[in-house]
């Protein structure tokens, strides 16, 4: 059930407080473990870690293969706090309970935000198996975490959005992984509820209405960073093929087999970025 913005309000700094008094460092890099990015936790120095249930009004993970805990610690050089396990709107968690860890992880003093995500490819341009960098996005969930009243402190009402996946981080994505020889695509992610995968119809259409990819995450995280002032840089990992025709049947361990295949480079991608940032 929706609480009240000034009830959310208590609740984030509530929570924000919790963790501040479990860790010794302030971040500057947020980072949300989603789907193929499980790797990245062999390079993170982990001076704390939090479980998920011991956080005040912090929802837990349902997912099995998502972990619950906040990693804090060092990562190429910089402070990070790193989400291990992400929530999803299809789990029935309210759309503010989705979002909840990143207006914490923002409190505690990120202002980057790094974000993965799985999906399936709606074009034969960007294969099974690929890296893509968000470049823009199609918010098909049906709902927004800012709907509601507004309280000042988590950001202005009406947030621009012409840029939703900084430009800046982008560029510089595409010249490291030029570097590392990492080929990365370029593209739209679109994001439904789930947790049902597409129809043939329903991909043909999202298809049509300008998206590359299409996932079930990743959009609500990012609309409250930009409305608290984070940059955000997104990737999915493409783990399965939802061309309209002909449209192959998909299984789920195959796409977690995929997204581990392609986890070590993307981590790596993402260490070389949070290193030069």
């Amino acid at each position: 059930m929706a609480i009240s913005i000034d009830e959310l309000a208590r609740r984030v700094h509530e929570a924000t407080d919790y963790v501040k008094s479990k860790i010794s460092i302030e971040p500057s890099i947020a980072i949300i473990l989603g789907t193929g990015l499980n790797d990245l936790t062999n390079y993170i120095e982990v001076s704390n870690e939090i479980a998920y249930d011991e956080i005040p009004y912090c929802p837990v993970s349902t997912v099995d293969f998502h972990h619950g805990k906040l990693l804090v610690g060092r990562l190429a050089g910089k402070n990070i706090v790193a989400m291990h396990g992400r929530f999803h709107y299809y789990e029935g968690y309210d759309i503010q309970d989705v979002t909840f860890l990143v207006r914490v992880m923002r409190l505690c003093g990120a202002n980057i935000l790094i974000v993965s995500n799985a999906c399936g490819s709606l074009t034969q341009y960007i294969p099974k198996g690929s890296i893509m960098i968000i470049d823009d996005y199609i918010n098909l969930l049906g709902t927004n975490p800012l709907i509601g009243y507004n309280k000042e402190i988590f950001g202005p009402r009406f947030v621009e959005m012409s840029e939703p996946y900084s430009r800046r981080l982008i560029e510089l994505t595409e010249k490291i992984a030029l570097e590392e020889k990492i080929k990365v695509y370029r593209g739209v992610y679109a994001a439904v509820p789930g947790p049902t995968l597409e129809t043939r119809a329903e991909a043909k259409y999202i298809r049509l209405i300008g998206a590359d990819v299409v996932g079930m995450s990743t959009i609500p995280e990012t609309i409250v960073a930009r409305q608290m002032g984070m940059e955000v840089l997104g990737f999915s990992v493409v783990t399965d093929e939802v061309f309209p025709i002909p449209m192959p049947s998909i299984n789920v361990q195959e796409i977690l087999e995929t997204a581990a295949k392609a986890d070590k480079v993307l981590s790596k991608l993402i260490y070389k970025i949070v290193e030069v940032i």
